[in-house]
């Protein structure tokens, strides 16, 4: 995608540029947010037994467990 200097442009090419942007916008389908709000807490509940973000990683898995500690004397 070329690149466009939005300061090189005349008013017209900016109001049609806009025009275009809300065509497509007008398109998309909205969604109540509490509605949203539901189905991603359905996903989320669905997936925590698999989420390591949620349940840890296992001590005999985790990659970047350390090894050893340090000691300064």
């Amino acid at each position: 995608m070329p690149f466009i200097n939005i300061e090189d442009l005349t008013d017209k090419d900016k109001a049609l540029m806009e025009v275009n942007q809300l065509k497509t916008e007008i398109k998309l389908e909205r969604w109540l947010t509490s509605k949203c709000c539901e189905e991603i807490k359905a996903y989320i509940q669905a997936a925590e037994e698999e989420d390591v973000l949620f349940k840890g990683i296992a001590e005999d898995k985790n990659p970047f467990k350390e090894k050893g500690g340090c000691v300064i004397s």
